[in-house]
C-alpha cells in the first residue's frame, strides 16, 4: 500500500513533530530524515516515531540508515546507505539520470522533486509539472510528487503520481 500523502520530517519541525504526526490521517506516510542528529538521539527518535506510526496506522520510512529502518520496523528505507536487505526502498529523482538509476536499481518508489519552488531549498529551480510527470514516467515505478506540494497542487497531478509529500504543508 502506498500513502496518498507523506510527511518528510527534519529538524525544522522541532517540537511541531509530534502534533504533526498526530494530525496525519491513517495510511499517511512518514519519512524520518534527521541525518544531522547524533546517532543515539536519532535512534531514540526513530523508535518513538515508529511506536506512534504503528499506533496510528502510518507507514514509516527511515532515510539513509537501513539498519535503523529494520530496528524501527519501517516499511521502507529512503536513500539506503547500502544494500536494503530485502526492505523496499525509495530514491529521490531530480533529473533523468536519477530516474533511470532508480529504475535500474529496482526502487519501489521514486520521490520526484522539486515539482514547485520550495522553502526547504530556497533558490533551487523547480522542475514544473510537465517535467516532473516526464521523470515519473521515465522512472517507470510509483512516484510521489515532492517540492512545494499540497493537496490542491496534487489534484491535477493525481493521474501521474501515486501521492504527494511535503514538510511545511503538513506541519500543524
Amino acid at each position: 500500500m502506498l500513502p496518498r500523502q507523506t510527511l518528510f520530517t527534519d529538524d525544522r519541525l522541532g517540537d511541531r513533530l509530534w502534533p504533526t504526526l498526530e494530525a496525519l490521517p491513517r495510511g499517511s506516510g512518514v519519512v524520518l530524515r534527521h541525518d544531522s542528529m547524533p546517532e543515539e538521539e536519532r535512534e531514540r527518535l526513530a523508535m518513538e516515531v515508529a511506536r506512534l506510526a504503528r499506533a496510528r496506522g502510518l507507514l514509516l520510512s527511515v532515510a539513509g540508515d537501513v539498519a535503523l529502518a529494520v530496528r524501527a520496523g519501517a516499511v521502507m528505507v529512503h536513500r539506503p546507505d547500502g544494500p536494503s536487505f530485502g526492505l523496499p526502498f525509495s530514491l529521490p529523482v531530480h533529473d533523468e539520470a536519477e530516474a533511470l538509476d532508480a529504475r535500474r536499481r529496482g526502487a519501489a518508489l521514486a520521490y520526484v522533486s522539486p515539482v514547485h519552488a520550495t522553502a526547504s531549498h530556497p533558490g533551487a529551480p523547480a522542475l514544473g509539472e510537465a517535467a516532473a510527470i516526464r521523470l515519473a514516467r521515465l522512472a517507470a515505478m510509483p512516484a510521489i510528487a515532492l517540492g512545494g506540494m499540497d493537496a490542491g497542487r496534487y489534484r491535477p497531478l493525481a493521474a501521474h503520481f501515486a501521492g504527494w509529500a511535503a514538510i511545511s504543508a503538513l506541519k500543524t
